[in-house]
């Protein structure tokens, strides 16, 4: 009996799920909110076309990462990012906050569950 409690303990530590992967819907968020800050400042003509290039790729890059990383790609935060992703690289920044705001609130009830 002990070893079935014992492997059902075990079980229930390594089982992953939404909680496991909050750093990733917080750093998705994030990058969505940076994207949205580049595009808006590139608008306006304040950041050069080589910086905004690099740190649009970058963003795309991490975003990938994070996608790639979460244990529930099918939960509604893995398909906002997944909607997140298929943004143009120019995507305004208020469709890129958009999406940050719906992260937040996806984070906001994960970490009081």
């Amino acid at each position: 009996m002990r070893w079935i409690l014992l492997l059902v303990f075990l079980l229930a530590a390594c089982s992953k799920g939404p909680q496991a992967d909050l750093p990733y819907i917080g750093q998705a968020r994030s990058l969505a909110a940076e994207w949205a800050l580049v595009n808006e400042q590139a608008v306006e003509g304040k950041l050069t076309g080589s910086y905004v290039q690099t740190m649009r790729q970058s963003a795309r890059e991490q975003l990938q990462t994070c996608e790639k990383a979460l244990s529930q790609p099918q939960s509604d935060y893995a398909q906002e990012i997944t909607a997140i992703l298929k943004q143009p690289d120019d995507a305004s920044p208020a469709a890129l906050r958009a999406h940050a705001r719906k992260l937040k609130r996806i984070e906001d009830s994960l970490e009081s569950a």
